[in-house]
């Protein structure tokens, strides 16, 4: 895995796809929350791509992010920095999962190797903004940043109707089939009738 050289042809041509989708402006966005939101413990990591993978890379981060979103009940009990890679990946699907318990979409959960080797990292940051979305919307007072950094998901609005007011529906012409209203043939003549035109001297 870490081994692993330089893709060439049409692998090069997909990953430099895929690094292309990583935004730059996203990521300072993304660590000033994640700071805002676990406090100065985790750091902050150096600029650019490579040092927010490593920032991120062993989990640890991460795990402190999702038990500060989840306040009391911490779905991630135990929590420790590790050099060994199977340690490092164990805590990113430590992660994924409590993401996932948290209310994230499986489409927007990242794989653990687009963090841990760099596949990537835009996945990553998409996950990370699903999150933010997630801690906006459910207003539970643990989200702790700028509300403005992440865009509201729209909530559910189920409507309960009685049966006198679905049967009313019924004798509505839906707007879709056009309307009955204004309709009328005041003023027409018969049909193949000339029209009288009278000149009044």
């Amino acid at each position: 895995m870490a081994n692993k050289g330089p893709s060439y042809g049409l692998s090069r041509e997909v990953q430099s796809k895929i690094d292309k989708k990583y935004e730059p402006d996203l990521e300072e966005r993304l660590t000033d929350w994640i700071i805002a939101q676990c406090g100065d413990k985790v750091g902050r990591p150096e600029p650019g791509k490579v040092g927010w993978q490593n920032w991120l890379k062993d989990g640890c981060v991460l795990c402190e992010l999702i038990n500060s979103l989840s306040g009391a009940n911490k779905p991630i009990k135990k929590i420790q920095s590790s050099g060994m890679a199977f340690k490092q990946m164990e805590q990113i699907s430590q992660f994924l999962n409590a993401a996932e318990k948290y209310g994230i979409t499986k489409t927007d959960v990242f794989q653990t190797v687009d963090l841990w080797e760099g596949k990537d990292l835009a996945a990553v940051q998409k996950t990370l903004m699903a999150l933010g979305s997630l801690a906006v919307t459910r207003d539970d007072g643990n989200y702790r940043g700028d509300p403005n950094w992440f865009h509201k998901k729209a909530i559910e609005n189920k409507r309960a109707f009685s049966e006198d007011q679905l049967n009313e529906g019924k004798s509505v012409i839906g707007l879709q089939m056009g309307t009955n209203k204004g309709a009328s043939q005041a003023g027409m003549t018969g049909y193949g009738r000339p029209r009288q035109i009278l000149n009044n001297p």
